[in-house]
């Protein structure tokens, strides 16, 4: 057997990330950032007014209060997207909306709510309160500056990024493209289809679990079907896939069985790597490069399936979507066992499916989903957390465990 790392390392230095490509903003939603991102202009690009109210010189309006109100003339009106017209002089001042540009002569803006239409017009105003110098006004490159570096290869884009690059007139970015993968399940014994379980049967779900783990990561996914227990369907499928797709996983067939084809094929269509890594579940793993095209060979017990992609699949696709090598595991966090967690006696490490919750002392607590078998889908599926537990007796109420905490 390896260990994890050792298994992780040889998936890695074959998963380089894809060329970068220059998309739009509307299609950049959570790609990586394959370019330094300077600011070419300040944002925003000029002083305006955070409120609406009325640019005044705050000299004018120092000894302004409710009992003795300033009153000012009102030379102008100042709309946003409007460009000043008139600058304001002594006692004068102009009547401004939100993000409107601050007029010459004016250094801070008189909020409305402490106004009131002097002598029945709108042609004076009067003051309630003083304004301070820059009070209520937003400056000139408060965001950004002019030059500033915004964001840094390796970023992935959320909303907020890609708003801000709206807000520099970015009208395309170069991201690395996330990889399409597909999926393929392979056994004569798998049902797909709903219809009724014949003599040995079961219901693929490794397929649709693989399919939906690659759409909740933010990859593409595709259907390759249920690949029977016959070499040429399953060279046809993958050969098809490889052709397809920018990854593929499989599901099944890579033990040491007398019938698991697709060690088989793959061995012909690529150089392969079969492992026994020392982790439970999901020991038995395969990957290598089929035509250029990476490919993971999962086992076939639903647990196993989704812990293996998790550990080992998901970082060399993350590579591939081009995130920065300390983003490709997830972090781990120190949580509390709420009571015991056993696990086996072998040098293995084991990762038990747990639930995590916030304690009230502000410490991530955990328990067990339940039963712990590689063939039980629905503690897996209550689970939101791995509990890593090293060789040993494993972890006592109240002790301390390394946990990976799931999405």
């Amino acid at each position: 057997m390896i260990d994890l790392e050792a298994a992780r390392s040889r998936v890695l230095a074959d998963c380089a990330p894809a060329a970068p490509q220059r998309v739009p903003l509307v299609g950049a939603l959570g790609l990586v950032l394959a370019e330094e991102v300077d600011a070419p202009e300040a944002v925003p690009p000029f002083a305006s007014s955070a409120m609406d109210g009325f640019a005044v010189r705050a000299a004018d309006v120092a000894g302004a209060g409710a009992d003795h109100p300033v009153v000012l003339r009102v030379v102008g009106t100042l709309p946003a997207g409007a460009a000043p017209v008139v600058a304001v002089g002594p006692g004068e001042a102009i009547r401004i909306m939100t993000g409107a540009p601050l007029p010459p002569g004016a250094d801070a803006v008189a909020i409305v709510e402490l106004t009131r239409p002097s002598g029945g017009d709108d042609a004076a105003v009067e003051i309630l309160a003083r304004a301070e110098p820059g009070e209520h006004i937003r400056p000139a490159g408060e965001d950004l500056a002019a030059g500033q570096r915004v964001f840094g290869a390796g970023t992935v884009l959320g909303p907020g990024h890609l708003g801000v690059l709206a807000s520099i007139g970015r009208p395309d970015v170069a991201v690395h493209p996330s990889p399409v993968v597909g999926v393929l399940s392979t056994g004569d014994e798998l049902v797909g289809d709903g219809s009724p379980l014949g003599p040995g049967q079961i219901r693929d779900s490794n397929r649709l679990t693989l399919l939906s783990l690659l759409r909740r990561d933010g990859f593409g996914a595709v259907d390759l079907g249920i690949a029977r227990d016959d070499e040429d369907d399953i060279r046809r499928r993958m050969t098809e896939g490889a052709e397809r797709c920018d990854a593929l996983l499989t599901s099944g067939g890579v033990s040491m069985g007398d019938f698991d084809y697709v060690k088989a094929v793959l061995d012909r269509l690529g150089a392969m790597n079969w492992m026994q890594v020392a982790i439970r579940p999901a020991k038995p793993f395969a990957f290598g490069v089929v035509a250029g095209t990476p490919v993971f060979g999962l086992p076939g017990n639903p647990v196993s399936s989704m812990v293996s992609y998790e550990l080992l699949a998901r970082p060399g696709l993350r590579r591939l979507a081009g995130h920065p090598a300390d983003a490709l595991v997830r972090p781990s966090v120190r949580a509390v066992a709420e009571a015991a967690l056993g696990r086996p006696g072998d040098e293995r490490v084991t990762y038990t499916r747990v639930v995590a919750a916030a304690r009230p002392d502000g410490r991530i607590g955990v328990r067990s989903a339940g039963g712990q078998g590689s063939n039980l889908l629905w503690p897996m599926a209550l689970a939101n957390a791995l509990a890593v537990l090293p060789p040993g007796p494993g972890v006592p109420a109240g002790g301390e465990v390394e946990v990976l905490v799931l999405d």
